[in-house]
């Protein structure tokens, strides 16, 4: 009897039976289907007779064409012969679909938790926030298209499922572009972005630019150039896309680094918006929408869900101390190191620095700009004393 089937028969046929593989031994030791024994074809014609009688053979080659010639032979000589179709390959085949499944399905479930933990065990900490900042200083209106920008960092892609799940949640009057840009990152780092977003379950949109290798050979200032020009190029992206509004991963704690670096490294008193008008593309805006969510339960929230971002994936870090604010020698870290020493004496102190620039008394101000314009008190000084 000659029969043709699949792995899948195989798998779940449970009587006894004899699995043989006709490759060369050399294949065979590299991979073969639990179970099976190795005799090559030409082995197995010349002597069928080694073959224990009663029992059904399961023949395996490369692509099952050579077993079921094989199979038809030795059937005729009264054997039941049941042929693997497709061979080794099949095989090899099934293995794949059932590992790409298993990942995909371990991908769902590491999606599903970090989702619900947004939700639940930091829902005080992240939601609330967020919505509070998009309500408070009104970051989203009916109509709104917004590409929310993704480094790759954990903020980023922190704020991406946030906007999704303000999306499940019934707020369905914006549309959201998930926006990607490439200025140049190495391999390892894009693809540590696009495993995320896959495993994130965040639908991205990537284009490329060439921005680090503008800013290559620019000696001063090179930060401060990139950053403009990545600002620029992600403005000029969105418009394309119909987008009226870019959103940032800024958090609670870059503003108030910001205040700080401002008041001790600028001789100034400034905030980092949470939204803004753009000066260079009409009918655009920035907003923040985490505005008010700190860093440490960012970081929390990636611990916990077993995820891992890229930190920096600037070409310059190593050779730059201002570049991002993540290497040791930045202004920034060192603001960031000021600010952790002065929270252990007072932790108010974090809050203090926030609410000072929505605290400003300009009748106890020196001078103060608005629109470009410079004011000094002495201006309305003497009028005030009549």
């Amino acid at each position: 009897m000659f029969q043709n089937v699949t792995f899948e028969d195989l798998e779940n046929n449970t009587e006894k039976k004899l699995i043989i593989d006709l490759r060369p031994a050399a294949e065979y030791k590299k991979d073969h289907f639990p179970g099976a024994e190795n005799m090559e074809a030409d082995v197995l014609l010349e002597n069928p007779d080694c073959i224990r009688k009663g029992l059904p053979v399961w023949l395996i080659c490369h692509t099952g064409q050579l077993s079921s010639e094989v199979g038809e032979e030795l059937s005729e000589a009264g054997l039941d012969i049941r042929n693997v179709k497709g061979g080794h390959r099949a095989y090899l085949k099934m293995k794949l679909t059932r590992q790409i499944a298993q990942k995909e399905a371990v991908t769902e479930e590491q999606r599903k938790k970090a989702e619900r933990s947004i939700i639940k065990t930091y829902r005080k900490q992240l939601w609330s926030r967020f919505t509070r900042a998009i309500n408070d200083y009104e970051l989203i209106q009916d109509g709104d298209r917004i590409a929310v920008c993704i480094s790759g960092g954990k903020d980023s892609m922190l704020m991406a499922k946030l906007f999704q799940e303000l999306y499940r949640h019934g707020k369905q009057n914006f549309e959201v572009v998930y926006l990607v840009m490439n200025p140049g990152y190495n391999e390892m780092n894009y693809q540590a972005i696009q495993n995320n977003a896959r495993i994130l379950g965040v639908p991205i949109t990537v284009f490329e630019s060439k921005i680090f290798d503008i800013v290559a050979g620019e000696e001063n200032s090179p930060c401060y150039l990139c950053a403009r020009m990545r600002r620029g190029a992600l403005y000029s992206k969105a418009k394309e896309l119909g987008c009226s509004k870019i959103a940032l991963g800024h958090h609670y704690d870059d503003v108030i680094e910001t205040i700080l670096m401002g008041m001790l490294y600028g001789g100034q008193v400034q905030t980092m918006m949470p939204k803004l008008h753009s000066n260079n593309f009409e009918g655009m805006q920035l907003i923040r929408p985490l505005y008010l969510v700190r860093e440490a339960d960012i970081i929390r929230w990636a611990a916990q869900n077993d995820l891992h971002f890229i930190q920096c994936a600037c070409r310059f870090t190593e050779s730059c101390a201002s570049c991002g604010g993540t290497e040791k020698g930045s202004k920034r870290a060192e603001i960031k190191r000021l600010i952790a020493h002065l929270a252990e004496i007072d932790p108010v102190i974090e809050n203090n620095i926030f609410s000072s620039v929505e605290n400003v008394n300009l009748s106890t101000v020196i001078a103060y700009k608005k629109d470009g314009v410079r004011h000094h008190f002495l201006e309305d000084y003497d009028g005030k004393g009549v």
